[in-house]
C-alpha cells in the first residue's frame, strides 16, 4: 500500500542502546520486537525490561526465544558463574576483548531475527551495535554488519533484508541525547552485568552508561549500589 512504512524487526535486549534503537524502529517503521534470553546473568531482569519497553513503545508483536548454545558453549563472564564480573578499567575498550565478551553473539540474534523477518515479511533489522565508547567487542564492528548484510543477502528468498545499525558510530553521550529527544523509556532499561535489583556501578556496561548520562548532563533514572569515583 502507498505510503505504508517498511516492516521491521528490532533486536530488543532492555539495554540503554537497544531502546533508543527500538525508539528509532518504532518511529520509522513497522517494528516487531525481538529478545533472546542465553542464560546471562540478568537474564530475567533484562526479559523485564523488554516487556515493558514494547509496551511503552507501544509494540505490539514482540517474540521471545532462548538460546541455549551461548550458555552451554561458555567462555564468558556473562555465561559462566566461574568467570567473575570485572570491575571497570581505566581505558574500557584499549586493552584486550574482556572476559564479559561471550563469543559471536550478535550472529546467533541476528540469524534469528532474519528468520524472523522473513516470516514477518520485514525489510530491515535493527540492532544497537555500538562501536564508539564501548568494550571493544568484534561483533560490534561495522565491518562485520557489512559482511552479515552480504550473508543476509545471499541467504535468504528475497535477499532484501538489511541489518540497520544506527548508532554503532555514535559515542554514549550521543546516544542518551538522542533517546531523550525520541522519549526513549530509559527508566525501564538495565545494563548492569551482575546485578539484577539495583546496578552495580562498577561493571563496564554500567561505567559507560554513568558517563555517558553525565556528559550528557542528563539524570540516569535507574538505581545503583555504587558509583565509581569520579577521577
Amino acid at each position: 500500500m502507498a505510503g505504508e512504512k517498511p516492516r521491521s524487526v528490532v533486536l530488543l535486549s532492555g539495554g540503554m542502546d537497544s531502546c533508543v534503537c527500538a525508539a528509532l524502529a518504532v518511529r520509522d517503521t513497522i517494528a516487531a520486537a525481538l529478545h533472546v534470553s542465553y542464560g546471562q546473568r540478568t537474564e530475567s531482569r533484562e526479559r523485564q525490561s523488554f516487556e515493558r519497553i514494547c509496551d511503552r513503545l507501544g509494540i505490539q508483536k514482540r517474540l521471545t526465544i532462548r538460546n541455549e548454545a551461548l550458555s552451554i558453549i561458555g567462555g564468558s563472564a556473562l555465561t559462566d558463574p566461574e568467570i567473575n564480573v570485572p570491575k571497570a578499567g581505566e581505558q574500557i575498550g584499549a586493552g584486550e576483548i574482556p572476559v564479559t565478551y561471550v563469543p559471536f553473539r550478535n550472529a546467533h540474534f541476528l540469524a534469528a531475527a532474519v528468520s524472523w523477518a522473513e516470516v514477518l515479511e520485514a525489510d530491515k533489522i535493527y540492532i544497537g551495535a555500538v562501536e564508539q565508547d564501548s568494550s571493544g567487542y568484534p561483533d560490534c564492528r561495522p565491518a562485520y554488519y557489512r559482511a552479515f548484510n552480504e550473508v543476509v543477502k545471499a541467504g535468504t528468498r528475497e535477499g532484501t533484508i538489511e541489518i540497520i545499525t544506527p548508532l554503532i558510530a555514535l559515542r554514549k553521550a550521543e546516544i542518551v541525547k538522542l533517546g531523550l529527544e525520541l522519549s526513549a523509556p530509559f527508566d525501564l532499561t538495565w545494563s548492569c552485568y551482575s546485578h539484577e535489583d539495583k546496578a552495580c556501578g562498577i561493571c563496564e556496561s554500567c561505567v559507560l552508561r554513568l558517563r555517558a548520562f553525565e556528559e550528557a548532563k542528563a539524570h540516569d533514572p535507574v538505581p545503583y549500589l555504587a558509583q565509581p569515583a569520579k577521577p
